[in-house]
């Protein structure tokens, strides 16, 4: 489900940059704030598209750019949400910018969800800790169109109840109908009063149908190479089970080789990659 630019296309060039201001700035939590942005230019944000999944170069004038993924609905290409957390130099520095404030977009990039392949499908999403954001697009695009999937199924690990994000969205979620949301924390406090341990122990909670479900998964890796055994286990073939990668992404276009991983360049084959393609090379340095 990527996008393939056209020669007509604004995104046709990957190198060009295109302002976008911030009109919304929401915190998520201490050091992760979702920014809101939308296209400056009105040609440019009614010919925008991107799939779920995808992620974009966000640069901020004058200090650099970090590859950030899209956690908005498609079908509001007009704008941008994306959730970013304090890690380096680029985004302390967007940290301290507010509404009104621009940033700049390069993108999309990168492969997406197979949503469509999962159409009449139950839906498993597993994500753990702060590395929840590249499913969130996901979530929303099938709740938007609910009656294409069977049931869906979220589970949401956490270190601890302070790295929850998206409160609201969980408790929006599970109000929809033929959906489950299980939420656990490995090191709760007083307040928490969901399932206590990691994320995999809340596979045991749920039923799947093998034959008819398809796995999204993304967080750490260790979570990956851990818990996919254990679905496989349960009958899911590794066909059916989607993770989404990360790495350093500098140019987004497979060129400048630091997102490799094995013979893959994250950039352009994934973020999402089944898993039976990306197997050998989770957990391994230098590839």
């Amino acid at each position: 489900m990527s996008f393939v630019p056209t020669v007509d296309s604004p995104w046709a060039n990957p190198y060009l940059i295109y302002a976008a201001t911030i009109v919304g700035k929401i915190r998520e939590a201490e050091g992760i704030d979702t920014y809101r942005l939308r296209f400056v230019d009105e040609q440019v944000r009614r010919r925008f598209r991107f799939a779920p999944g995808q992620f974009n170069m966000v640069y901020l004038f004058g200090v650099g750019e970090v590859a950030i993924s899209i956690v908005s609905d498609p079908d509001e290409p007009q704008c941008l949400d994306h959730t970013i957390r304090v890690v380096g130099r680029v985004t302390k520095s967007i940290a301290r910018l507010q509404q009104g404030d621009e940033l700049g977009i390069r993108g999309p990039f990168g492969q997406g969800w197979p949503l469509d392949a999962a159409q009449g499908n139950d839906v498993v999403i597993v994500t753990g800790g702060l590395g929840c954001a590249p499913v969130v697009g996901a979530i929303e695009y099938i709740f938007r169109r609910r009656t294409q999937y069977g049931s869906v199924k979220i589970l949401h690990g956490v270190k601890t109840p302070h790295d929850l994000l998206y409160r609201e969205r969980f408790d929006a979620w599970r109000r929809h109908p033929d959906t489950e949301v299980l939420l656990t924390s490995d090191q709760p406090d007083k307040t928490w009063r969901y399932h206590i341990g990691v994320v995999t122990e809340l596979f045991e909670q749920v039923r799947v149908d093998p034959a008819r479900t398809i796995v999204l998964m993304c967080g750490p890796e260790i979570m990956m190479r851990l818990g996919v055994p254990i679905l496989m286990q349960r009958g899911i073939p590794a066909t059916a089970i989607y993770v989404s990668l990360e790495r350093h992404m500098e140019c987004g276009i497979g060129l400048c080789g630091h997102c490799q991983m094995g013979p893959y360049f994250l950039c352009k084959d994934g973020p999402v990659m089944r898993y039976d393609r990306v197997a050998p090379w989770l957990g391994q340095v230098g590839v």
